[in-house]
């Protein structure tokens, strides 16, 4: 989602990752919820949104399509838990999720200006298009996707 106008999004996340970028001189501001780390790494096709690398980079196409420049983008990045027992498992549904995050948005010179990543619980947040303000709560030790 990619939206000018006051818009307030609300998501559950798990292993799941919510990446926002907003451009203050703009007010322009972006939120994607992805549920896999790359589209190249599965035999599943599926929406573009469904995918990490390919959502963030759609929501930059849009958010540099309506004027933003790349310099002034801030991004900040939610998720990828471990929401079932992840022990002896050193790379995660969740932790793969969050490595492709921060991987794709330092390749696209995108700054991380904030994250909460990893754990074994899930979060909700609150993402203000208008403002890039994202407010975060941590779910007890289940929910999210």
């Amino acid at each position: 989602m990619v939206s000018s106008e006051p818009v307030l999004v609300t998501t559950l996340l798990g292993s799941c990752v919510a990446v926002t970028i907003f451009n203050f001189r703009l007010r322009l501001g972006a939120i994607c919820h992805a549920q896999l780390p790359g589209g190249d790494l599965f035999d599943e096709v599926g929406p573009q949104g469904k995918y990490v690398d390919t959502a963030i980079r759609v929501m930059l196409e849009r958010l540099l399509h309506r004027g933003a420049l790349r310099g002034e983008l801030e991004a900040k990045v939610f998720g990828g838990a471990d929401m079932f027992d992840a022990r002896g498992k050193l790379r995660t549904v969740g932790r793969q999720n969050s490595e492709m995050a921060l991987k794709v948005l330092a390749h696209e010179s995108v700054r991380v200006a904030k994250h909460d990543l990893g754990g074994e619980r899930g979060r909700k947040i609150i993402f203000h298009s208008h403002t890039g303000e994202v407010l975060l709560k941590r779910m007890r030790k289940s929910g999210g996707c």
